[in-house]
């Protein structure tokens, strides 16, 4: 019966991994696939869906390092996206945390209230915002700053709710009663804020801070709206300004492009994603 009883779970696992390996073949397939068109031609890349070409040519990175119209290139786009993602996500997780500090461990009058009107601003779509945001920052003259005052400002002031909503829940994952023995030993508020709460939350931040980082990389909206001029442009625009419809589409230099824009991304996460996955999975446990 042991013998046949292990047997069946050697059957079961393989047959499990088996699964796992396929369907995630599957969701990385694409992936692999665009690694590999950038080194094909542009005929070859509508003829085969192979990941591998038997000519490959490093034209598409070459043609990806080329200055769009003198003012700006690939770096530049790069060094661009980075000058306000990283402000974007150390204030996001500031006010993010504060706030939810706030929500999560003091009593004050129409606090319900206010946390409601809060988490009812998740169902406001941002296209709904975008209008009355514009008009804003265009009477504050802030439209294309030179330091991307309308994408880095509201952060300031937690209007990521979902990112406040997160860290409240965790937050009552952390007892109070380590609030109160700091407070004991001498701990104001900030204090507590900083030595206690901080450090219990810090998977909770950096998932959120992982989060903030990819959303800002990849987003086109915002820039496209705040920002006018070429030399400023981030990744997301310089990768749509590279599809010329009038010369016809070099998709081996779009696909090398979008490339490097994701390259950072994927080397934040995976040098955070122990803290990510913690992050993620404590959020499942109740303390």
């Amino acid at each position: 019966m042991a013998a046949e009883s292990k047997t069946k779970h050697i059957i079961n696992l393989i047959l499990r991994y088996t699964v796992l390996i396929l369907v995630g073949f599957v969701m990385v397939y694409p992936l692999l696939w665009m690694v590999g068109a950038t080194f094909k031609s542009n005929a070859e890349i509508f003829s085969s869906i192979g990941l591998f070409t038997a000519h490959p040519s490093l034209d598409g990175y070459k043609a990806a390092m080329q200055n769009y119209g003198g003012t700006i290139n690939v770096w530049k786009a790069m060094l661009n996206t980075f000058s306000y993602v990283i402000p974007k996500v150390v204030f996001t997780m500031i006010s993010a945390t504060i706030t939810a500090y706030g929500f999560g461990r003091f009593e004050f009058k129409g606090r319900g209230f206010l946390f409601a009107v809060m988490m009812a601003t998740l169902f406001l779509p941002q296209v709904v915002l975008n209008v009355p945001q514009f008009i804003l920052f265009s009477k504050l003259g802030w439209v294309d700053s030179k330091l991307y005052l309308p994408i880095i400002v509201p952060t300031l002031f937690a209007t990521d709710t979902y990112f406040v909503f997160m860290l409240v829940q965790f937050l009552r994952n952390v007892p109070k009663e380590l609030d109160e023995a700091a407070k004991i030993d001498g701990c104001n508020s900030v204090q507590t804020l900083i030595k206690v709460i901080v450090p219990m939350l810090s998977p909770a931040i950096t998932s959120c801070a992982l989060f903030q980082f990819m959303w800002s990389s990849n987003d086109f909206m915002g820039p496209l709206l705040y920002v006018n001029t070429p030399a400023k442009y981030p990744l997301a625009i310089f990768v749509k300004m590279s599809m010329d419809a009038d010369a016809g589409f070099q998709w081996n230099r779009i696909l090398a492009l979008s490339l490097i824009s994701i390259i950072p991304s994927l080397i934040v996460f995976f040098m955070a994603q122990d803290k990510f996955v913690d992050g993620i999975s404590a959020g499942g446990v109740k303390g």
